[in-house]
């Protein structure tokens, strides 16, 4: 399982089960934003909830973004998922000098207390919104659904992704199973199953094994920024018409682009 979401339901148990992989565009955004591995942990498993969330999505141009605001150091993240299953996104503090080649590190210490927002929008338009302390509770709170999320990232100290993963197990409505019994396996304190390991294998754990794999969408890193987006801006903000360049980054994906300093030329 490599850059992908897969979507697994058992019929039997009326339970669904959604694992992404989204180490490949957690590597791009942590290296354009010359992250520490402290700051590219959160950001792999962000990225990792908004592929999951990125699930519901049901029309061509939506989006669906978490944002987390957070009184730790981490300040917080910002990241999208597409329909098409790009993604983009960053950290509030990209260096934690207090945190970074400390080993694994401690999400109460990093992160704090946390509100997190959910918007799933469309242009123009926001389909839905929520806020909540934590995904879990967007998931019971806002959306009213017996689910629960699992996040995990293994990064090294010289910033390589190792893992970045996530699962999401749902008991539907008519389910007659409690969504906590089904995810003991993966609780933090008695974790028995890494979710490092093949889908099949977690849902055996689960006991899901008559599960069926019902969709497949790959995932990859994509950002909206372009030279000329950035020219449009550095005109619309007036900045002269005069000699030389200014740098502008994509606060999104860490790209810099070099544009005149008058912006986009006439005709372009």
């Amino acid at each position: 399982m490599k850059d992908v979401r897969e979507e697994w339901y058992d019929g039997e148990k009326k339970i669904a089960v959604t694992f992404v992989d989204v180490a490949g565009p957690a590597q791009i955004l942590a290296r354009g934003h010359l992250c520490g591995p402290t700051s590219a942990h959160f950001l792999a498993e962000a990225l990792a909830a908004a592929a999951l969330l990125g699930a519901e999505i049901s029309e061509k141009d939506e989006t669906v973004s978490v944002q987390m605001k957070c009184t730790g150091p981490l300040g917080g993240f910002n990241v999208e998922c597409t329909a098409a299953g790009t993604l983009r996104g960053y950290t509030e503090k990209k260096i934690l000098d207090d945190f970074d080649g400390m080993g694994a590190p401690s999400a109460k210490r990093v992160i704090g207390e946390s509100r997190i927002q959910v918007t799933r929008s469309v242009p123009g338009r926001i389909v839905s919104q929520g806020i909540s302390g934590s995904l879990d509770g967007y998931l019971a709170g806002s959306l009213q659904r017996k689910a629960r999320m699992f996040l995990e990232a293994a990064v090294t100290d010289d910033v390589k992704i190792v893992e970045a993963r996530g699962v999401l197990v749902e008991a539907l409505p008519d389910s007659a199973l409690d969504v906590s019994s089904v995810v003991a396996p993966l609780e933090a304190k008695s974790r028995k199953v890494s979710l490092a390991v093949a889908p099949r294998n977690i849902l055996k754990k689960l006991g899901l094994d008559r599960a069926e794999l019902r969709k497949t969408t790959p995932l990859s890193f994509a950002c909206r920024c372009s030279p000329e987006r950035a020219a449009a801006m550095v005109s619309a903000l007036g900045e002269g018409g005069g000699s030389g360049t200014v740098d502008v980054t994509c606060h999104m994906c860490g790209r810099t682009f070099t544009v005149p300093c008058g912006g986009a030329k006439k005709g372009e």
